[in-house]
């Protein structure tokens, strides 16, 4: 079983990784640092709120793990 925290750092890191590469992304893709910082921003909000709940409920399912 992960913890909470181990969790929230490993979402923390993975988003801003994310974000990073989608404000390059949205940045290649406007032209504009401002709206595409914006939507990476967005983007990060929304994704580490989604990766945090899954990797909860994925903590609480057995299957597939082994014990010993």
């Amino acid at each position: 079983m992960e913890t909470r925290r181990r969790t929230l750092v490993k979402a923390i890191v993975w988003n801003l990784m994310g974000l990073l590469v989608m404000s390059l992304v949205g940045l290649a893709m406007t032209g504009s640092a401002a709206i595409g910082g914006a939507m990476a921003v967005v983007n990060t909000v929304i994704g580490l709120s989604m990766y945090v709940a899954y990797e909860r409920i994925w903590s609480r399912i057995g299957w597939g793990r082994r014990h010993g």
